[in-house]
C-alpha cells in the first residue's frame, strides 16, 4: 500500500532465490539467516528444496503487519534524527 514501505525482497540467483524480510527479527520463528542489518532475516530457498509453504505464507503475512523500511513512520523517524543532528552540529 502506498506509503507503507517494503517488508521484504527477493534476490534472485542462478540456483537459488534469498528473501529478506528486512524486519525480520521481528518474526515467530525467525527466518534462519542473519544478515549484517540487526534487523534483517533471510531465507534461501534453493532449487532442490521443498518449500515449507506454510511457514513462507505465515512469514509474510506477519512482516506485511510490521512497518516497512521507506515507510511514512519511518520517514519521519529519519527526518527526526537528521534535524537532530543537523542542530547539534550548528552549536
Amino acid at each position: 500500500m502506498e506509503g507503507e514501505g517494503w517488508f521484504l525482497n527477493f534476490h534472485c540467483f542462478a540456483k537459488y532465490v534469498k528473501v529478506a524480510f528486512f524486519n525480520g527479527t521481528s518474526l515467530d520463528p525467525l527466518p534462519p539467516f542473519a544478515s549484517k542489518d540487526a534487523n534483517v532475516r533471510y531465507l534461501n530457498i534453493y532449487e532442490d528444496d521443498q518449500l515449507d509453504e506454510a511457514q513462507f505464507a505465515t512469514w509474510v503475512k506477519q512482516a506485511s503487519q510490521l512497518p516497512g523500511w521507506g515507510s511514512r513512520d519511518e520517514l519521519s523517524r529519519s527526518r527526526r534524527l537528521a534535524a537532530t543532528s543537523e542542530s547539534v552540529r550548528m552549536r
